[in-house]
């Protein structure tokens, strides 16, 4: 059972932003914009992670190996803007399947970065999570036509950022704790919110006196909390290009959330689209390293002298 936990922290931490969307609608029906929503979002989120870190450790920061946790901080802080973004130009099924293409972002740049090949299993998995991408998303009754260029380029740039998130968390520091690493990144995420959002909340009453701040804390909690601090952990055992394929449980539940929260309908072609994403994500870790299909899945390096696959784990 051991192999299976840190892929389970993956598929967890992915779950909880699958409910953020749907938090931020339910903002949005009480009269707040997401950009208001958004700001809440990494300012509790922060909040939350220095009273963890006070809790969990000596009130003394380690700053090693700060660096990747900036990059870290800024890319989650910028998925949330350039989707938000994204939302302006395209209906929200769209928005989803552009920013799902982090999968195979996530992929590519783990083939780059470690110069080599995804395994068969892999490529296989990959193939089945976009064939139900679109169904899932509820996008087969979309008109595209009509779809500016921006709201393309916009879900796309999202997309990238959660995938060089995810690449980032990756990047082990072993000096310091993973409390650490979540209040640095949390931080840095928030900057990045305070920039380009709403900072103005938190001194004009609309976050503590209006109500903003118990939608805050929900996305606080799955938005930044629970993503961050699992990621932090499993990303760096499990790999780039597994947590990718890992990650598309996001999608189902978003699905699933918004329909028992905000009753939104579910299509028969939806549930298709979900039941394929959950085998797509599911093959890697349930079928036996030693099928007859896949016997010979291991993968070949770029180069001669490097030939472990891509998001191996035990």
């Amino acid at each position: 059972m051991k192999k299976y936990l840190y892929p389970l922290l993956i598929v967890i931490a992915a779950s909880s932003y699958g409910v953020v969307s749907t938090i931020i609608k339910l903002a949005m029906h009480s009269g707040f914009t997401v950009s208001e929503a958004v700001t809440s979002q990494f300012f509790i989120g922060f909040c939350i992670a220095v009273c963890i870190f006070l809790l969990t450790n000596k009130p003394k920061l380690s700053f090693d190996g700060v660096k990747i946790l900036i990059f870290a901080g800024v890319f989650t802080g910028l998925t949330n803007i350039l989707y938000g973004r994204s939302l302006n130009y395209l209906p929200a099924s769209l928005a989803v399947v552009l920013l799902f293409q982090f999968t195979w972002i996530g992929m590519l740049i783990s083939c780059i970065t470690k110069r080599k090949f995804p395994s068969r299993i892999e490529l296989i998995s990959l193939i089945i999570l976009v064939m139900g991408t679109i169904p899932a998303a509820g996008l087969l009754d979309v008109d595209l036509s009509q779809i500016p260029i921006q709201g393309w380029l916009w879900g796309l740039a999202a997309a990238l950022c959660y995938s060089l998130f995810l690449f980032a968390n990756g990047r082990a520091t072993t000096s310091m704790t993973t409390s650490n690493r979540l209040v640095l990144v949390s931080f840095f995420a928030f900057m990045m919110s305070a920039v380009f959002q709403s900072p103005e909340i938190i001194w004009n009453g609309t976050l503590f006196t209006e109500g903003l701040w118990i939608y805050g804390l929900a996305l606080g909690l799955f938005g930044i909390i629970i993503p961050v601090f699992l990621f932090s952990i499993a990303v760096p055992k499990v790999g780039l290009g597994m947590s990718s394929i890992l990650s598309a449980i996001e999608l189902p539940i978003a699905v699933m959330v918004s329909v028992i929260l905000l009753s939104e309908t579910v299509t028969t072609m939806q549930i298709v689209g979900i039941v394929i994403i959950i085998l797509g994500m599911s093959l890697p870790t349930l079928l036996d390293k030693n099928s007859l299909l896949f016997k010979n899945k291991t993968s070949k390096p770029f180069s001669k002298n490097k030939s472990n696959m891509i998001g191996e784990y035990k």
